[in-house]
């Protein structure tokens, strides 16, 4: 009987022994078990907690004394604008961005022509330019030489993120000042919700790197339409056409035939490549969200500027926190001083990031999200090929093809919505002639 336990013991040994021999495998890949993205993940997310919390009583306190009416003092504006806003919805924005589309619809050809040139090459060269160096910093080594090795990853996700947002705080607090701008209505709290998912969306996008190829990266991008509905569904509670459906489902098996026919060989552990699925669905998950509240958002009387430098306020305020309490915002400027091509990229790759937003709004105010999103979508295409021409990713004929199943549907649910426009147009326009 006293040898039961130890052979209990033996068992559990030999059990445990493959996944101790994989995980030290993994180990060299992560350099050490604080490098575990799970890890990471939730001391990012103690970090944000810690400012969310006492925000959470704040908040809850003056809407429980009803500060709003019985405060007074120096506090009194900002804590009514932060708290309370003005509670007022309009649609004034939507008659707006109707009207600038309308004045460019009515000016010349030509000048037309132009603006479209420009909007497109500022998307194309600002995502592109930004997609190859994200890829670049989160997958290659700083400071490599004959003589000293390998040199040295940069493994911050969150210090990158934080890079981004306040060079776009920056730029979108500038634009408020200098273009007039209508009278903000939302509480600044709310901003907050669309912040952390934003946040945690941006740190899974980066992460995700790590472990996948940036060609599956951006077809797991292009497939987010399946999750935005579902979350549309579950947070605003809407509906969807047959092909809006049909064509979520042509996504599906697009990028299934790509991931299940792309060769593993560059991620030896079939661990590092689970992961990478996990975080990818994470930033899918996250981006949903962000997107369906920002539209809840958009019911207040506000612009598009207005909401990026009220979400990227909210993204530094956690960021900053949370690399703080880690420790590790003097370790990432410690890294920028050490290696000046990285400082040069995450510069470049922030100020990308920032003008990508400016174009997307300007897009949009002037063609429409149509044009606006198949911009994007070619956008997305050359990305792909541009990445497997710099970075060596392999494509096999049926993965693809499922790439080109994945575009053809994106361009399938432009063509839909155009032609769903066109014909919910012509019946408003026919409507009074009816009735007279």
């Amino acid at each position: 009987m006293p040898l039961f336990p130890w052979s209990l013991c033996l068992c559990a040994a030999l059990c445990v022994l493959p996944a101790v021999r994989a995980d030290a495998e993994d180990a060299s890949l992560l350099d050490g078990w604080q490098d575990v993205w799970l890890f990471r993940l939730f001391l990012n997310v103690l970090g944000y907690a810690t400012i969310i919390i006492p925000g959470y009583f704040l908040i809850s306190y003056f809407k429980r004394i009803n500060y709003l009416e019985t405060g007074r003092g120096i506090c009194f504006p900002l804590i009514k604008t932060c708290v309370f806003g003005n509670e007022s919805k309009t649609g004034l924005l939507d008659d707006v961005s109707t009207a600038s589309r309308t004045e460019s619809e009515s000016s010349s050809s030509a000048r037309q022509a132009f603006k479209l040139i420009f909007c497109a090459a500022g998307l194309q060269a600002s995502y592109l330019t930004w997609g190859v160096l994200q890829e670049r910093v989160m997958t290659r080594s700083y400071g490599a030489t004959e003589v000293e090795g390998s040199g040295e990853r940069f493994k911050d996700s969150q210090f990158l993120v934080f890079m981004n947002r306040i060079l776009a705080l920056t730029v979108s607090g500038l634009w408020c000042v200098l273009f007039k701008q209508p009278r903000h209505g939302a509480p600044m709290y709310k901003y907050s919700f669309a912040s952390l998912s934003n946040i945690l969306s941006s740190w899974c996008q980066y992460e995700a790197l790590k472990y996948i190829s940036f060609p599956t990266q951006v077809l797991a991008k292009a497939s987010k339409v399946i999750p935005v509905m579902l979350m549309g569904k579950i947070v605003s509670h809407k509906s969807y056409e047959y092909w809006e459906y049909f064509t979520a489902a042509l996504i599906s098996v697009g990028v299934s035939m790509f991931l299940l026919t792309s060769s593993a060989g560059k991620h030896p552990s079939t661990v590092t490549t689970f992961s990478g699925v996990i975080i990818l669905g994470g930033y899918i998950v996250f981006d949903s969200f962000t997107s369906n509240w920002q539209d809840n958002l958009f019911k207040y009387k506000m612009s598009s500027v207005q909401m990026m430098f009220g979400v990227n306020l909210f993204s530094c305020l956690f960021t900053v926190g949370s690399l703080l309490e880690q420790g590790a915002f003097f370790d990432s400027l410690a890294f920028m001083t050490r290696h000046s091509e990285f400082a040069f990229h995450a510069v470049l790759l922030s100020v990308c990031s920032a003008c990508g937003q400016l174009f997307i709004f300007y897009t949009i105010a002037q063609f429409g999200a149509a044009v606006f999103t198949i911009i994007m979508t070619l956008r997305q295409a050359i990305a792909i090929l541009l990445s497997c021409f710099l970075y060596g990713h392999a494509v096999t004929i049926v993965g693809g093809f499922g790439v080109a199943v994945v575009f053809l549907a994106l361009f399938l649910r432009v063509y839909a919505r155009s032609r769903m426009k066109k014909t919910g147009s012509k019946r408003v326009t026919q409507t009074p002639v009816q009735k007279v």
